[in-house]
C-alpha cells in the first residue's frame, strides 16, 4: 500500500467517521470499524490521532473553517439579500448533504460525552449560523424587500432547524434526497414568511 501524507489519511479517517456514523450508527464508531473501513491498523489511526475525541474536534474544526467560512462569505458578499439567503441554505443543504453524520457526530458526542470544550464549539457554531442568517434577513429588511415586522431572531430560529429536517430526511429517503429540491422548498417558506 502506497504511503500517504499524515494530513490525507487524517482527511480519510475524518470521513470515515462520517461514513460509519451514517451509515452503520455512532454505536458502530469504534476504533476497530475505523481501521477496518479505511485499511489501517488501529495503532495506525493513533499516530494521526491521540484519540477518538481528537479526531472529533478535528471534525468540528472542519466546519467551523470550511462551513462557517463559507457561510460568512455568501452572507458578507455584496448580492442582493435574496440572493445571498438562496446561496446560504443552499451551501448549508449541500455541505450537510455531503458530509452525512457530521451533526450526529457532534451533537450526539457534545450531549454524551458533557464535554464542555465541545458544547462550546457546538454553540459558536450554531451562533455564527444564526448571526450570519440575521444579518442577510436585516439587509433585506434595511433594503425594504422584506416585512420589517417580522422578528429576525424567529426567523433566524425557524432557519436552524432546516439541518434538523434536513437529517431526518437523508435518514429516511433511503438514498432518494434531492438537494436543489429541498432547498427551494425551504427556501419558498422563508420567502413567504419575509415578504412583505
Amino acid at each position: 500500500m502506497e504511503k500517504q501524507s499524515t494530513e490525507t489519511r487524517q482527511e480519510q479517517i475524518k470521513q470515515a467517521v462520517l461514513d460509519i456514523i451514517y451509515t452503520d450508527g455512532l454505536k458502530n464508531l469504534s476504533t476497530r470499524n475505523l481501521a477496518k473501513h479505511i485499511g489501517l491498523s488501529e495503532g495506525a489511526i493513533f499516530r494521526h490521532f491521540h484519540s477518538k475525541q481528537d479526531i472529533t474536534l478535528a471534525i468540528i474544526k472542519d466546519v467551523q473553517n470550511d462551513f462557517i467560512g463559507s457561510l460568512r462569505t455568501i452572507a458578507n458578499s455584496s448580492s442582493e439579500p435574496e440572493e445571498r439567503l438562496k446561496r446560504f441554505l443552499c451551501q448549508t443543504v449541500t455541505y450537510l448533504v455531503q458530509n452525512k453524520g457530521i451533526t450526529m457526530l457532534m451533537f450526539s458526542e457534545a450531549s454524551h460525552n458533557n464535554d464542555v470544550a465541545l458544547k462550546d464549539s457546538l454553540l459558536q457554531i450554531f451562533n455564527n449560523q444564526k448571526t450570519l442568517v440575521s444579518k442577510i434577513i436585516l439587509d433585506g429588511v434595511a433594503l425594504g424587500t422584506w416585512d420589517e415586522s417580522v422578528p429576525v431572531e424567529n426567523i433566524a430560529m425557524l432557519y436552524m432547524g432546516i439541518p434538523v429536517s434536513l437529517n431526518i430526511e437523508l435518514i429516511l429517503s433511503g438514498g432518494e434526497f434531492h438537494i436543489d429540491n429541498f432547498c427551494q422548498r425551504m427556501m419558498q417558506l422563508i420567502l413567504k414568511i419575509l415578504r412583505k
